[in-house]
């Protein structure tokens, strides 16, 4: 499955358009990598621990994006935006957001 983030694939025509596929990832973290975290805000530095879970999730959303696409017969799917969020939730904690969408299309090369 091809995924790009352009509107158009070089070399191959758009054959078909199947219409807007879209994935979502929802991950939680726990209250030591929030606490680490947390000291990283203070000191400096990189959450390695955060940018795993980022990471993750943005794969799980392209990979249910694509699984979509496919499912509706495309073999590619163009125009990819992906966003990010932080959601608050009851007693401190965090959840992770990752949405990707894109348009599912039909190549011929």
């Amino acid at each position: 499955m091809l995924i790009t983030t352009t509107p158009t694939v070089q070399g191959a025509e758009i054959e078909n358009y199947f219409g807007i596929v879209t994935g979502e990832a929802i991950l939680g973290t726990n209250i030591f990598k929030d606490f680490f975290a947390g000291i990283r805000d203070i000191v400096g530095g990189r959450s390695a621990a955060y940018e795993e879970e980022l990471r993750r999730a943005r794969d799980t959303a392209i990979d249910e994006m694509a699984m979509d696409a496919e499912a509706l017969g495309g073999d590619a799917v163009v125009g990819v935006d992906l966003d990010y969020e932080t959601i608050q939730i009851s007693r401190g904690g965090t959840m992770l957001m990752v949405s990707a969408s894109g348009t599912a299309v039909k190549l011929r090369w």
